[in-house]
């Protein structure tokens, strides 16, 4: 039940999430604007996938551990606060001093001025990452006590706010728009999530200890899970890094084919993983056995179903983004590229989908450091991948490399995951 209605709540924030790529696609279409937004945007989301993402993974199954001690779960609360805070504030100021140094070694022999769009943009998202962390700490709050409803929601708000300033506001903004707009969207959801967090009366803040048992081995299990994240992160920059040496506008073009691929799978993993690491972290303490048993269960509906549902996605490719996408800017030669890419992106969805349940399982596990090694291995083979298949198929070798690292990975961790139950 909760997954339904977490994933009835995510198809109404993805849809207003895929209208606003629609209107965006309308506006700039395959255009350097659109590029260096993409780029600028990369380290902050890449900082909170790998840091505060990860954080927030080792949190969920640790405060429920904690819940059972008899410590006083506030204390334990603001450790994760603190330690948020900090870790936001030292990768901002870290992401700010070594800009050009990124740019010039992953986005090389470009013009001053691309240059100069990027770093525009850059300082209007680099504020996100201190938002984006506490609001992801807070929905990691409110998945525990069972509030999925609100800790789905949120992302909803920098949606309607990128809507609002692209149709009335793009004049004043010029090509800072998009920059802007995700400032303000990750303020409006911290707040919201703080409002519904202290009215639910689950901010229960105390004095820190950042020696209590519980916090101890939450930090221990925290550096493979960054790792894990890390590299796993460093995936989607190193396509970005091959496609930017091809033409302007194919760092868009992935883009594009990503985001019809990208609107089902984010909500069947959204529904899935919210529900699931709480849920198997639970089981895990009273019975591994059945939490086993429900992670084959769970994988088997799940890819059966996806298989069935992609298939049709697949024959219509064309005409889906010819209708979602082909108007103003962006060309029915555009159309025919992004709707290739996004048909070898489909054939690997279902596997990154159940890569991710898996996830969540050997997480509640805290089974961490086995994740890191996958995931060192799937960047390692991406970059040789990508270095290959760019070179034989140009932008869709990048793409046809991602659909292949997906297969790959989900089977590594399916096979470790299944051997488990015996431990």
């Amino acid at each position: 039940m909760n997954v339904v209605a977490v994933a009835s709540v995510t198809l109404i924030v993805k849809g207003f999430g895929f209208y606003k790529e629609i209107v965006v696609a309308s506006s700039f279409g395959l255009s350097e604007l659109l590029d260096t937004f993409l780029i600028a945007s990369l380290v902050p989301g890449f900082i909170y996938q790998v840091f505060l993402g990860a954080f927030k993974s080792v949190f969920i199954p640790n405060y429920i551990s904690e819940q059972k001690s008899d410590r006083p779960i506030g204390s334990f609360q603001s450790t994760s606060f603190m330690v948020t805070i900090g870790t936001t504030i030292f990768f901002m100021v870290l992401a700010y001093l070594f800009t050009n140094t990124f740019l010039e070694l992953f986005f090389p022999n470009h013009t001053e001025a691309y240059y100069a769009l990027i770093k525009t943009q850059f300082f209007y998202l680099l504020p996100c990452i201190l938002f984006w962390g506490l609001s992801s700490l807070l929905s990691g709050l409110l998945n525990i006590h069972n509030e999925f409803k609100y800790s789905t929601i949120y992302p909803v708000f920098t949606s309607i706010i990128i809507l609002i300033l692209l149709f009335f506001f793009k004049d004043v903004f010029q090509e800072k728009v998009l920059a802007v707009a995700m400032l303000l969207g990750s303020i409006v959801e911290f707040l919201f999530l703080a409002i519904v967090a202290k009215s639910k009366n689950i901010i229960k803040l105390n004095k820190p200890d950042f020696k209590a048992e519980g916090t101890i081995f939450m930090f221990k299990q925290l550096p493979a899970k960054v790792s894990s994240g890390f590299l796993t992160g460093l995936i989607p920059i190193t396509d970005k890094y091959f496609a930017a040496q091809l033409v302007v506008g194919s760092i868009a073009a992935i883009n594009y084919a990503l985001k019809i691929p990208a609107f089902f799978t984010a909500i069947v993993v959204l529904a899935l993983s919210r529900v699931l690491l709480p849920h198997f972290s639970k089981l895990i303490t009273e019975n591994k056995e059945e939490a086993s048993n429900q992670l084959r269960k769970v994988l088997k509906f799940v890819f059966i179903s996806l298989v069935f549902f992609i298939i049709p996605i697949i024959l219509f490719s064309d005409s889906i983004v010819a209708f979602i996408f082909e108007r103003n800017q962006f060309t029915s030669e555009d159309t025919l590229l992004v709707s290739k890419l996004q048909v070898i992106l489909l054939i690997g969805a279902p596997f990154y989908i159940c890569d991710n349940i898996i996830v969540q399982y050997l997480t509640s596990l805290n089974k961490n450091a086995f994740m890191a090694y996958v995931s060192f291995g799937s960047m390692t083979l991406n970059i040789i991948l990508d270095f290959i298949f760019m070179k034989l198929y140009g932008v869709y070798g990048i793409v046809l490399c991602t659909t292949t690292i997906y297969i790959i990975r989900s089977l590594v961790l399916f096979s470790y995951a299944n051997k488990q139950k015996k431990i």
